[in-house]
């Protein structure tokens, strides 16, 4: 079987998390600097089995286009073109940097709060969470 790969995209830094074989479990795989994200993808892709890359799709309230949209509809485009044989998905991912806030404050890390790769990598692991939960 194969895996499913989260990403939360950000203009400098970007999270990622991945199920596992079954693409029943979301983890937090790790952040990279978003500048070499295509290439940890494709070191990724040519390690393990990936049948889905989801991107959290940044939109207001309203709907509306976040500061941040269309740099990843741009994304999207170039991963299709990239990993033609791998489904990219967009997940709705409104909250999902303040409940990973949230989660990390629950679990009693507050000092971790301020980290922000920790913060990016549960974030993905949040929109594949809702990605698997509306499959």
């Amino acid at each position: 079987m194969s895996k499913i790969v989260a990403i939360d995209f950000g203009l400098k830094r970007t999270g990622l998390a991945m199920t596992d074989e079954k693409a029943i479990i979301a983890s937090p795989l790790t952040t990279v600097e978003s500048s070499s994200l295509m290439d940890f993808l494709m070191q990724l892709t040519s390690k393990e089995a990936i049948s889905t890359i989801v991107i959290g799709f940044p939109t207001r309230l309203d709907g509306s286009d976040t500061h941040i949209t269309e740099n990843v509809r741009l994304l999207k485009g170039a991963l299709e073109k990239q990993f033609p044989s791998i489904a990219i998905a967009l997940q709705d991912e409104r909250f999902s940097s303040s409940r990973a806030m949230e989660t990390i404050h629950l679990a009693g890390k507050k000092k971790q709060m301020k980290e922000k790769s920790l913060v990016d990598k549960l974030a993905a692991t949040l929109i594949l969470q809702d990605y698997l939960a509306q499959q």
